[in-house]
C-alpha cells in the first residue's frame, strides 16, 4: 500500500470507556510524507508520527475535550475501512473503526 492510498477524509468511531466518540480524520500525502488533521469535539488538532508501513497506519494526536489526553492509534488500512485501537497512556485500549468517504456513494446510485 503506497501513502497516497490512505490520503483522504475518514469517519472514525471510537469505542471509550466513556461512551462512543466520532471524529474526522484528513490525511494528506505531500512529497512522500503523511500529514493530517483530526476533527471532532468541536476542536480541531494536527497529526503527529504520522506513519504507514504496509497496511499498518499509526499516528499520535493530543486532545482537551472531553479530556485533555495524548492519544497513539495503530490501525490496519483495509481498502476503503480501517480498524484498530487508540491509547491514551496507561489505559485501556479504545476500539476504532472508521470509512473513507468516497466521492459517489457506494452502491454507484
Amino acid at each position: 500500500m503506497n501513502r497516497t492510498s490512505v490520503a483522504g477524509t475518514w469517519d472514525l468511531t471510537v469505542s471509550t470507556p466513556i461512551g462512543t466518540l466520532k471524529a474526522v480524520v484528513e490525511l494528506r500525502s505531500s512529497g512522500g510524507e503523511l500529514t493530517g488533521v483530526a476533527h471532532g469535539t468541536g476542536e480541531e488538532v494536527p497529526l503527529t508520527d504520522v506513519e504507514l508501513d504496509g497496511d499498518r497506519l499509526t499516528w499520535r494526536q493530543a486532545v482537551t475535550k472531553p479530556l485533555r489526553l495524548n492519544l497513539a492509534f495503530a490501525v490496519t488500512v483495509d481498502g476503503d475501512t480501517l480498524a484498530g485501537t487508540s491509547r491514551a497512556g496507561r489505559l485501556p485500549a479504545s476500539k476504532v473503526t472508521g470509512s473513507r468517504r468516497t466521492a459517489t456513494s457506494a452502491d454507484g446510485s
